[in-house]
């Protein structure tokens, strides 16, 4: 079956936001349970004391769109994808891969969970919108895109990254 740009183009953005919406969803039934620990309050204290505090709706959507930018330069957003030092152009790759797509991605909801927190956005490819979590953990005192996310839009968008691997 040939399919033209377009085609390819609406096919990517339906694998992404249907990885998008997946992405939250695991199976749990391999995993052993945890082994118990005792934390001290004091300990987690110091851990929450280190933790960036909880973005805004504004801030992630600034951030998201610089990201998503590829005329922004690279160094000014390796720091917006967690590991990105494994990979030093997977934030220009994905950069040009979701403007090759179209693709829009703006942010109405922030929940925080701690050392992670998570976004719910609008992401908009082909004007159809889908509502999408987008995770971002706290990595060097900054929020950061969970990599594994990063990586499925990526892939999703026909891209790769070693980072990735």
């Amino acid at each position: 079956m040939k399919f033209g740009k377009t085609g390819r183009v609406a096919i990517a953005g339906l694998a992404v936001v249907a990885a998008l919406g997946l992405s939250a969803c695991s199976d749990d039934k391999g995993d052993k349970p945890a082994a118990k620990t005792t934390t001290s309050a004091k300990t987690t204290a110091a851990a929450a004391a280190n933790l960036p505090a909880v973005p805004t709706v504004e801030e992630l959507n600034q951030q998201l769109t610089t990201a998503l930018d590829p005329s922004i330069p690279n160094e000014q957003k390796l720091d917006f994808v967690q590991g990105g030092s494994a990979d030093p152009e997977l934030p220009n790759r994905l950069a040009q891969a979701a403007q090759d797509a179209g693709a829009q991605v703006q942010v109405t909801e922030v929940t925080s969970f701690g050392d992670s927190v998570n976004a719910k956005a609008n992401f908009t490819l082909n004007g159809q919108t889908n509502v999408v979590d987008v995770p971002f953990v706290a990595e060097d005192g900054k929020w950061k895109v969970q990599k594994s996310w990063a990586c499925t839009m990526l892939t999703n968008l026909g891209q790769q990254s070693v980072a990735c691997a």
